[in-house]
């Protein structure tokens, strides 16, 4: 595992700086087609290899049988290879590399600007391999124009939000100077992608969206299974919401009871951060007075604005977890802001996705006992592997859980923060019909639009948001239910109390699911 995991890193450096590992901050790594191609041919050697290990434990198997989940994974998604289809792998390697470490702050400000001085000199370069590595028959219309909007931000990311971030005058010249051939070669970028001609599909297609999820994910079903399984989710939750919607407007209209609902948001998106930073904090203390987890010692969870050049292709909250490999246990719950063109109709739309009684569920998603508490808990397991891989079928799938683990203690207790609940709950099952139909060829973009903004209370512009994502990111948006789902059925095998449970199936890592239950259940 040593050997392997000192190969991974050093292929991918951005991933290893990424999750805290020492040694690579000062390079993107190579993008080129030869590197993609010796990746590949990598990873089925290490298939090979890894398969015929032997081991002394259960934890040992887990830990296999993990990597080699992602390892088959990867090698299936050779035949559909993103590297020629998006820009999206390189903008956002080159992104998240400079950004990170800055929000992140866990060397000192020298050491942070020499290393991004570093990267920046080797932007050039990964952009112009983007160029040549878009394929006109394979790139997608749709995957081109989501990374013209992010290459779009480029510029003043570099130039002016990335050096703002700098408080050493002399060092924020310095980052400023190097920062302009980068900024230069992404105007390029934008004008090489305007004009670029493609014809390639964003489709995944049924046979190798069933093999993710039978080979990545370890589940037991392929799409047609989950498309059925999200449609009776979501029939379930319809009924459950007209009887809440009673409490709400006096009528089983829980659509028109949620728009009644979504009127009352804060009137900012400063004021909308402020307000998520409250319920947040109101979050920890309900579930540790409940003890429903252990925490982590130190932990920490800072609310902020979404960074900048995420805001054109992400309309709703996130969460950047504490590096694993590091000491630090801090994350960051990203609240969605809106990029700077939004006219003052869209941000009040986005305002109104945020309402007030929805907020108390999405905190308790991102930060607790969702996403942070889970990935700032499991960055004490002690087997590195668990540390780098991890599957949002699991990481997504825990923090829904952990919504509906409050739901039953009583956090949501008003009909509107119910009812906001299970709107939340019925978006993921109308996610799951929306995403296998779309990559299956069942269903179109806009019969997609219509039925997220007319199945869960999104607004027409987030529902367009939310497919936009879904047909860049397959098999990703099924994961929240469906991992909810999995980790429920798995507790009801589990004889100890919630917060052995929790402790134990949540500190185990982001496994895949097959996974989770043997490390929860051994």
């Amino acid at each position: 595992m040593d050997e392997f995991l000192n190969w991974y890193f050093s292929d991918r450096p951005v991933v290893a700086s990424q999750l805290g590992a020492e040694g690579y901050d000062h390079t993107l790594g190579d993008f080129t087609a030869a590197a993609w191609e010796s990746r590949a041919r990598e990873e089925t050697r290490w298939i090979e290899r890894l398969s015929q290990l032997p081991v002394a434990s259960l934890d040992d198997a887990i830990d296999r049988d993990l990597v080699l989940s992602q390892l088959r994974g990867s090698v299936a998604l050779e035949s559909w290879p993103e590297w020629r289809r998006s820009p999206g792998p390189y903008v956002t390697a080159v992104f998240s590399s400079l950004f990170n470490p800055f929000q992140q702050r866990l060397k000192p400000e020298a050491d942070l600007v020499a290393a991004a001085v570093s990267r920046l000199a080797e932007v050039p370069g990964v952009l112009a391999a983007c160029q040549a590595n878009l394929d006109p028959d394979l790139a997608a219309p749709l995957l081109v124009t989501r990374g013209i909007g992010q290459a779009r931000t480029g510029r003043n990311f570099l130039t002016r939000t990335l050096p703002s971030m700098v408080a050493d005058e002399t060092l924020r010249a310095r980052l400023a100077a190097a920062a302009e051939p980068a900024a230069e070669a992404f105007d390029a970028l934008v004008v090489f992608l305007e004009g670029f001609q493609c014809g390639g599909t964003w489709r995944m297609g049924e046979k190798l969206y069933s093999t993710l999820l039978r080979e990545r994910e370890m589940l037991g079903y392929g799409a047609a299974e989950l498309h059925e399984k999200g449609k009776a989710a979501w029939a379930d939750l319809d009924a459950r919401m007209r009887r809440v919607a009673l409490g709400v407007n006096g009528t089983e209209d829980w659509r028109a009871a949620m728009e009644s609902l979504m009127d009352d948001h804060p009137p900012t998106l400063e004021a909308m951060r402020a307000e998520y930073e409250a319920e947040t904090r109101r979050a920890r203390e309900f579930v540790r007075d409940r003890g429903l987890v252990t925490f982590a010692e130190g932990e920490e969870c800072e609310v902020l604005p979404s960074a900048e050049y995420t805001r054109p292709v992400l309309s709703v909250a996130h969460y950047l977890s504490p590096p694993p490999l590091s000491s630090s246990r801090t994350g960051i719950f990203f609240v969605p802001y809106t990029p700077d063109h939004f006219t003052p109709e869209q941000v009040r739309q986005r305002l109104r996705t945020n309402s007030r009684a929805q907020m108390p569920s999405i905190a308790v998603h991102e930060a607790y006992p969702g996403h942070h508490w889970h990935l700032s808990y499991m960055a004490g397991n002690p087997r590195t592997v668990r540390k780098v891989f991890r599957t949002p079928y699991f990481t997504e799938g825990w923090a829904l859980y952990v919504e509906k683990v409050l739901h039953e203690q009583g956090y949501f207790d008003t009909p509107a923060t119910e009812l906001a609940h299970l709107d939340c709950r019925i978006f993921r099952a109308a996610r799951i019909v929306v995403d296998t139909a779309l990559h299956c060829e069942d269903m179109s973009i806009e019969e997609a639009e219509t039925f997220m903004a007319t199945k869960a209370s999104l607004s027409p512009g987030t529902a367009q948001g939310e497919v936009n994502r879904y047909c860049a990111w397959p098999t990703q948006a099924p994961s929240y239910l469906t991992g909810a789902i999995e980790i429920d059925r798995i507790r009801e095998s589990f004889s100890g109390s919630a917060r052995e449970f929790h402790d134990r199936i949540a500190g185990s890592g982001g496994l895949p699911l097959g996974l989770a239950e043997q490390a929860a259940l051994a």
